[in-house]
């Protein structure tokens, strides 16, 4: 067995890379049976043990190794089930351009999903050279995370790239993650000094972007360390919570344990303390609104969680009971026989 890291996935292949150089992977039949999962399935930036085949061109994948992070997602559509964005990272770049893109409530969602990764959020404002106010939008970005470095750049003017080089180094993973158009592909292109991504320019009556990036990949860095970009996201649902929202949500956590009632919903009790916050102006009543909105989707997304595995155990159950009986007739046949 040998050591490497995914690279990019394609969905039945993966592109691996190891001391031998780049190769084409495949999950072995074993592995895949102990898949109970999607998350069981490798995902860029896994390192996984491999058997290489026909000169190290192609190998097989038997085992991942134990993640430090990982960042998932809610898939897109209406089955319920896990999407794997990125494994094994440091630090992630939560890519916001400052135009119409620019949206504090989709950067608390953002927040949440890092922090329930074990990553460390680094928010980046782009296309800053489009921006005539750019203080007035890290001040209300800020606002809703309180401690989360913010970096505003411009690829174009080459501004802001040696604060976004501090945190790459040997040995270190960074991710990217937006929405389409917020120039994630110009800033890997930027980082690593060559045109690696493709880029379109967004359309300027609402600063939509068309999806340059089709899959998630793996790139190295002149600087060290490894950057993993990410297709844009139109919409992120959270797949569960493992303290994110808390996290994300930190000052009305605080307020909450000032409040008069244990029990307080934050919705029009007396003694209230996130709603005085409120009439003082030092909370905003949006932020608030998406925090129980946060809450209801995260328990709505618990709940159909626990529905699909009882049905997953269900099924696994009936199968592994037809299989059985199986055995047992075949085993009957062979005696008779």
């Amino acid at each position: 067995m040998e050591p490497a890291r995914i690279v990019a996935d394609h969905g039945q292949k993966y592109e691996i890379r190891s001391e031998r150089g780049t190769s084409w992977a495949t999950l072995s039949g074993k592995a895949r049976l102990k898949a109970s999962e999607l998350r069981s399935y490798p995902g860029v930036g896994d390192w996984v043990a491999v058997k290489m085949m026909n000169e190290g061109d192609d190998a097989i994948i038997h085992e991942i190794v134990d993640r430090k992070s990982l960042i998932a997602r809610q898939a897109a559509g209406f089955e319920t089930k896990e999407q794997i964005i990125a494994a094994n990272v440091d630090t992630l770049f939560i890519v916001c351009a400052l135009n119409h893109d620019f949206n504090v409530r989709r950067l608390e969602r953002y927040l949440i999903m890092a922090w329930n990764s074990g990553v460390n959020p680094v928010i980046v404002l782009s296309k800053s050279d489009l921006c005539d106010d750019i203080s007035s939008y890290i001040a209300e970005t800020e606002l809703i995370a309180p401690g989360v470095p913010i970096i505003s750049v411009s690829a174009h003017l080459g501004i802001g790239r040696e604060q976004l080089e501090t945190y790459v180094y040997p040995g270190t993973t960074i991710a990217l993650a937006g929405s389409s158009g917020s120039g994630k592909s110009t800033m890997i292109n930027w980082l690593t000094g060559a045109e690696l991504q493709l880029t379109q320019d967004v359309r300027e009556d609402d600063s939509r972007g068309r999806h340059t990036t089709t899959h998630r990949e793996l790139f190295l860095l002149p600087q060290g360390g490894v950057l993993i970009d990410t297709p844009g996201m139109r919409e992120l649902s959270i797949w569960d919570d493992d303290g994110g929202l808390e996290r994300t949500f930190e000052d009305i956590e605080r307020l909450k344990e000032q409040c008069q009632f244990s029990d307080c919903q934050h919705k029009h009790e007396t003694g209230c303390a996130v709603l005085q916050a409120i009439d003082e102006g030092s909370l905003d009543r949006k932020r608030l609104e998406n925090y129980h909105k946060m809450q209801r989707e995260i328990r709505f997304q618990m709940r159909k969680e626990r529905i699909a595995a009882k049905r997953n155990a269900g099924r696994s159950s009936t199968s592994s009971s037809k299989s059985g009986k199986r055995s047992r007739q075949e085993w009957r046949k062979e005696i008779e026989e």
